[in-house]
């Protein structure tokens, strides 16, 4: 489930190197978003169609739930409780009807703050796994980045160049309470899709991993650290400025509903918290060389 998505595509990617063909239920009309259809399974249909799902999931080995948002529109349907939270507690319920035992969920890092919308589905669907009884493994991953390749899959660090990093102003760093002195300085600990796609694949067959959560992260950047390496990925020198949080978050309460504006006052929230983790134990595991965040493996961002 998600098979269309960023990561989605490198988890599909993966599956096929390792001979595994990946069955995926897509919204008809979306084929063109797959780099190798040819190789897939396809079942038409919406994760709110009990049938669709259960057609998508006959006679499957294992299940992988990569189905995510970053921000939600209500008026659309689009919400995160319905697609991270109510989306796997029909795919859980429904694996247990087809004796389906394996089964992957992509979570987040921080989710255990339980602080907004977004961080409250996902633990949500933790919980509801957890007590399912099914041999669960789940990622928490921090920042993940990557080339996007094509087809307007949402990258934090291409939507950070577009949104924030083009405009011929200088990028914010915010800060919480009085000293500016102090912005940026919340931490990050990206990690490649590439990365996080070996990961899920290799698991899938892993005892190790059963009944056990994850966090997946690389090597920890500040935010202004991420800021300059992204600018230095497509040749920039970009100016900052140190922005009080609480002034964004004020414009973010009127303006997060449309959807051209950039971030939300629930992004804001967890970015200010930092989202960092160590995945040495998992690297190790695998035998995987992580791949670093630095303006060589950036490059996807100059075209």
């Amino acid at each position: 489930m998600g098979g269309t998505g960023f990561v989605g595509s490198y988890i599909i990617d993966e599956l096929i190197n390792n001979e595994i063909v990946p069955r995926l239920l897509i919204r008809k009309g979306s084929e063109y978003k797959l780099l190798q259809a040819e190789q897939c399974e396809l079942v038409f249909g919406d994760i709110s169609h009990d049938s669709a799902i259960r057609d998508a999931m006959q006679d499957c080995d294992a299940i992988i739930y990569n189905i995510g948002i970053i921000r939600e529109f209500p008026e659309k349907g689009i919400t995160f409780e319905c697609l991270h939270y109510i989306g796997v507690k029909k795919c859980v319920e429904i694996a247990k009807e087809l004796n389906i035992n394996r089964f992957i969920l992509m979570s987040a890092n921080g989710v255990y703050n339980n602080r907004t919308e977004y961080q409250k589905s996902k633990l949500l669907a933790e919980e509801y796994l957890k007590s399912a009884d099914l041999d669960y493994t789940i990622f928490h991953p921090s920042l993940i980045f990557g080339d996007p390749r094509g087809n307007n899959r949402p990258e934090f660090c291409t939507q950070l160049k577009k949104d924030m990093l083009s405009l011929p102003f200088p990028a914010p760093i915010f800060y919480t309470g009085l000293n500016p002195l102090k912005a940026g300085n919340y931490a990050l600990s990206p990690i490649h899709a590439k990365d996080v796609a070996t990961i899920f694949v290799k698991s899938i067959q892993e005892e190790k991993t059963v009944k056990k959560t994850f966090s997946l992260g690389g090597e920890t950047y500040y935010w202004r650290d991420i800021i300059s390496i992204i600018s230095k990925a497509y040749e920039k020198n970009k100016w900052t400025i140190p922005v009080p949080v609480f002034a964004i978050k004020g414009i973010a309460k009127l303006f997060e509903r449309f959807s051209w504006f950039p971030i939300t006052n629930d992004q804001l929230t967890m970015l200010i918290e930092g989202n960092v983790c160590q995945s040495k134990n998992i690297y190790r595991m695998f035998d995987i060389t992580p791949i670093p965040f630095n303006f060589e493996t950036l490059d996807y961002l100059r075209s």
